[in-house]
């Protein structure tokens, strides 16, 4: 039987914490008694450098079962950070990440393990609908969807981060050492066999959303300019257009200037291609400052996150518990 392990990221979530670990205890004891995974399988709660009492109940919901693990990180690194920390440092055959909030149907545990079982080394949970947002954020993420879809992202529609891997598509995820992180574009770059499992999303049981409108502006913004160069490519396309409408605009004042008498000295030839070029310069500036701003990032090579302790089960030795090194 393979070895489960749960990775749980959590960021202010002690409200919601007790009832999660009891969710999450019966569809593992539930496996457990069925023979589909073994008794060594473990929940490990990712503390996303909160600042409640996040980690007091992660320790306490350790103590009270062998099933359960935490780990703490240094400081809040992000959810994609904390969500590829639980990723790299637990042990286990068989590992599945999960967000805190139940929302995500923990019900569907099972069926990734059985279609793990034939033969897919990634498995992707995906909401069946999205009757539990409101228009706006449907629409937004509908958009989001498309757009990187058109951009030549490799998304899984209405996929977020509630996925199951296996341990070689795990090791094969260690290779991606990018500093800028978009998992739902990175996992399935991996390219191995995988299925769908989809499942109803429910509403959150307490607390807060860790993702308001700021933070999926973020979250969409990081994964069209980390997953796709087409943005880079419509500056060139932009310029392009540019010099023509340039050539086109000074043709007509010129005609205008020798066929009519309309025309007011100097001002369409100054203002309008003023305007014009100032704007689409400042555009592309702020689209090739972007790109730059990663490669900042990427060529400083800081750690991707920083785990400063943990309880229960020892975690795999990663350089000393900090993210890959190059």
């Amino acid at each position: 039987m393979k070895e489960l392990s749960i990775v749980v990221p959590c960021y202010n979530e002690n409200e919601v914490l007790q009832q999660t670990n009891a969710s999450l205890l019966l569809i593992l004891n539930y496996l457990i008694a069925e023979g589909k995974i073994a008794d060594s399988s473990c929940i490990y709660y990712v503390d996303d450098g909160s600042k409640d009492s996040t980690w007091s109940v992660i320790q306490k919901l350790s103590c009270e079962s062998k099933y359960v693990s935490g780990i703490k990180l240094s400081r809040n690194m992000g959810h994609q950070n904390a969500v590829l920390a639980g990723l790299l440092s637990v042990n286990g055959d068989l590992v599945i990440s999960i967000d805190a909030d139940l929302q995500d149907d923990v019900g569907a545990i099972d069926l990734m393990i059985d279609a793990c079982n034939e033969g897919s080394e990634i498995v992707y949970g995906v909401r069946k609908d999205r009757a539990t947002d409101t228009k706006f954020k449907r629409y937004t993420a509908e958009v989001f969807y498309a757009l990187l879809a058109r951009l030549g992202v490799d998304v899984v529609h209405n996929h977020a981060d509630y996925r199951l891997m296996t341990r070689k598509a795990i090791e094969a995820l260690k290779e991606y050492r990018e500093v800028n992180l978009f998992l739902r574009g990175m996992v399935p770059l991996i390219g191995f066999k995988s299925s769908v499992v989809h499942y109803k999303r429910g509403p959150r049981f307490a607390g807060e959303s860790k993702y308001p409108i700021r933070n999926m502006l973020s979250l969409a913004w990081e994964g069209v300019t980390s997953m796709s160069i087409v943005p880079l490519r419509f500056v060139t396309v932009t310029g392009v257009i540019v010099f023509l409408l340039s050539i086109l605009l000074s043709l007509s004042v010129v005609g205008v200037r020798l066929f009519t008498n309309q025309a007011l000295p100097g001002w369409a030839s100054t203002v309008l291609p003023i305007y014009l070029l100032g704007g689409i310069q400042i555009l592309c500036i702020g689209i090739i400052g972007e790109y730059l701003g990663k490669i900042y990032k990427e060529v400083k090579a800081r750690p991707r996150f920083l785990i400063e302790q943990n309880c229960g089960k020892e975690l795999l030795n990663l350089d000393s518990q900090i993210g890959l090194k190059r």
